[in-house]
């Protein structure tokens, strides 16, 4: 082991050690029935990030482009932006931040931040052209013929108007280009400093089915560029795969913060750069009392090393202290390189030198020579980490979670939900695949956090200003509204030892034509305490109680769109509340899957052809019909095409890297119809997938 390796073992031994290392007489963390999960929204859509108000109220986006604003005092869930996106793999509307002063005074700093794919000229599938999918890249070809999707990712702000984003007020900050058509890894995380720097995380831009399950550098004349992460992620002139870092000024512009990877004006680097050689760093956070970033990283799907290719897949987890390359697409980490192999021949060459990385890809537009590799603090693969055996065994998601920042005066009071000092200034560490979410103590100790809990595929997690615990939830499920998909808040009770009540509310009719008469009932509700309870139902969104009883009815004599609300609270004055959606004067469509069909025969490979049935009280427009085709891995999937029509077919492709004899991989297909609305009423959507289980 070299000095610069070994020195850097140690400072990660230090940051952080393998679970069993934690010294004696350790305080054990609050029982699980000290806390309690509440349930804020359950019809998200597609959730991707979340926000948390000074107030406490919260926003989160969806990836077709909504935003929507949850109220805790009123319990109702409201739009309150809606932007239209390019949609294709995995491009939308991905992450949402507020300004770091928002709230705090100033009538200025009120800006939202979001993250997000405008639809620009981009091609897509033409309903027309039931054969041939417009909206997909080609795999081989000339520069011209890539030129159409070539597109961005677009860091823009927008004032807060109290309830809604006003869109009109758009400030474009950053746009980092990307090329679409083609999946995958272009989310993007934002965080800011206490100094008020912005740090922009970025994917690499790289289609991985194609790569056997490691290190896509193919750079075969004709070929896409999109299956060479040299050209994005290792890259000192690119913004893919990196972590951007710049201070916003008043006008949207930008200048660059002194510390970052590249001075200013350094020939063939991008002066914006903090950290490079990244992969797909979905989620970051910041921890403002002591400036540590938390990165979390994947890396390819490959379950076995190979000498001729370099090491299996790792997920990675590190506090970035200062500028500096993480590796990727030569080095999984600063120990583990990968092999320079010739997707033309077929040849294998030697291990990448992490110590000193040189980009010699045609695609390459910077640095030939790249800064050393960084070892992360934490790494691990599928099975039993020997270094970090506290993280179990399974898939690879990791998700850089929050530091909690405790603060005593959020602890008074009858109706306080602040999470306890035990986990004061520790990071939260979140894995996708597997669930669960662990404290990453500083001595040592990798400590489960609520095992009892579902943590059903967080997508994304935050403290808010009342001390508890917010998680957006994505579900069992494939790029659409899963059952299971929720925002929630979860509460420590600890210090006033009481629960809130456990709404439910159900309703005889939730669609149909004016005037609608809707019985409601309560039945179901609970209090965890077996306090007595208060009811009350706001049937039509205005603010205003409508009954206090615990089943009652309304009838609704105009149009519209309701969220019928129920709010329950115990004598303490803790409340929780849910919603029923009623649809006055429009009914969403149902959307049938005719083919394919579950459990009829299918081959990675195969071109397969798909029919929507779409019933709605409304002209059907078949052009408003979107299928998706998504390769699902385990419980998570990615993207691999979306085409237009009642009727059409989609070529599926072999992923190689992947045994579909070995590995659970699926053929995903989501039909979604989005009806056009009538009345001045909203648009209503609905979906419905099929997983086709592949043969041989």
């Amino acid at each position: 082991m070299s000095t610069r390796t070994l020195i850097a073992a140690l400072a990660a031994a230090a940051t952080l050690m393998p679970a069993g290392a934690a010294q004696a007489g350790t305080a054990a963390p609050p029982p699980d029935s000290q806390f309690q999960k509440v349930t804020l929204n359950d019809n998200p859509g597609e959730p991707m990030d979340l926000a948390v108000l000074p107030d406490a109220r919260v926003l989160h986006t969806t990836r077709k482009g909504e935003v929507w604003l949850h109220d805790p005092k009123t319990g109702l869930n409201t739009l309150a932006a809606r932007l239209d996106v390019y949609r294709h793999d995995e491009e939308g509307l991905q992450s949402i931040a507020l300004s770091p002063g928002f709230g705090k005074g100033s009538k200025k700093d009120d800006w939202i931040y979001l993250y997000h794919s405008p639809p620009l000229n981009t091609p897509v599938d033409d309903p027309a052209t039931p054969d041939v999918n417009e909206g997909d890249a080609p795999l081989t070809g000339t520069p011209a013929d890539f030129a159409p999707f070539k597109g961005l990712i677009r860091l823009s702000r927008y004032r807060w108007s109290g309830t809604t984003i006003d869109l009109r007020t758009e400030q474009r900050i950053l746009d980092v280009p990307v090329d679409r058509g083609i999946c995958c890894h272009v989310g993007g995380d934002i965080v800011f400093d206490a100094a008020g720097d912005l740090y922009l995380s970025t994917g690499d831009d790289t289609n991985p089915f194609q790569s056997d399950g490691f290190t896509p550098i193919d750079e075969r004349a004709g070929r896409n560029p999109a299956f060479d992460a040299q050209r994005s992620s290792g890259n000192t002139d690119d913004l893919r795969g990196k972590i951007l870092r710049i201070s916003v000024r008043e006008n949207g512009s930008y200048t660059i913060p002194k510390g970052n990877l590249f001075k200013p004006g350094t020939a063939g680097t991008r002066p914006e750069i903090y950290a490079m050689g990244l992969r797909n760093p979905f989620r970051i956070e910041l921890n403002r009392r002591t400036g540590e970033l938390y990165v979390a990283d994947y890396s390819p799907d490959e379950q076995q090393p190979d000498p001729a290719r370099g090491p299996a897949g790792h997920g990675k987890w590190t506090t970035v202290r200062k500028a500096g390359n993480y590796g990727w697409p030569y080095c999984a980490t600063a120990r583990l390189p990968y092999v320079d192999y010739d997707f033309a021949t077929g040849g294998s060459g030697a291990a990448f030198d992490c110590a000193a990385p040189v980009n010699e890809s045609p695609h390459n537009t910077g640095l030939r020579r790249l800064p050393p590799v960084v070892q992360p603090d934490v790494w691990y693969s599928y099975g039993q980490s020997p270094e970090f055996p506290g993280l179990g065994t399974g898939g690879i998601g990791p998700m850089a979670g929050p530091a909690y920042a405790f603060d005593p005066a959020t602890t008074r009071g009858r109706t306080a939900v602040a999470w306890p000092k035990h986990y004061d200034g520790v990071p939260l560490f979140y894995e996708w695949t597997r669930d669960y979410v662990k404290a990453f103590h500083r001595d040592g100790r990798i400590e489960p956090v609520l095992p009892s809990f579902v943590f059903d595929n967080a997508m994304d997690m935050e403290f808010g200003p009342d001390g508890a615990l917010y998680v957006l939830e994505y579900g069992d499920g494939y790029f659409s509204e899963n059952p299971d998909a929720q925002l929630a808040r979860i509460d420590y009770v600890g210090f006033t030892g009481n629960h809130s009540p456990v709404p439910v509310a159900a309703a005889t009719v939730t669609d149909g034509l004016a005037p609608l008469t809707v019985a409601f009932t309560s039945a179901g509700t609970a209090d965890p305490d077996g306090d007595r309870l208060s009811y009350a139902w706001d049937f039509d969104a205005d603010g205003r109680v409508d009954s206090r009883r615990p089943d009652a009815s309304h009838t609704y004599t105009e149009n519209g769109l309701y969220q019928a609300t129920l709010r329950v609270s115990d004598p303490s004055g803790r409340s929780a509340a849910t919603s029923v959606r009623i649809v006055v004067g429009n009914a969403a469509p149902v959307v049938e899957l005719v083919k394919p069909a579950a459990g009829q025969p299918f081959s990675f490979g195969d071109l397969v052809e798909f029919e929507v049935r779409v019933t709605d009280d409304q002209p059907v427009d078949c052009a408003n019909v979107t299928v998706d085709y998504i390769l699902g891995h385990d419980d998570h999937g990615h993207p691999q095409t979306t085409a237009r029509g009642c009727t059409g077919s989609i070529q599926t492709t072999e992923p190689s890297g992947h045994d579909p004899g070995t590995d659970h991989l699926t053929g995903v297909f989501v039909a979604t119809y989005t009806d056009p609305g009538t009345g001045g009423l909203p648009p209503l959507t609905t979906s419905t997938q099929v997983a086709l289980e592949p043969t041989r």
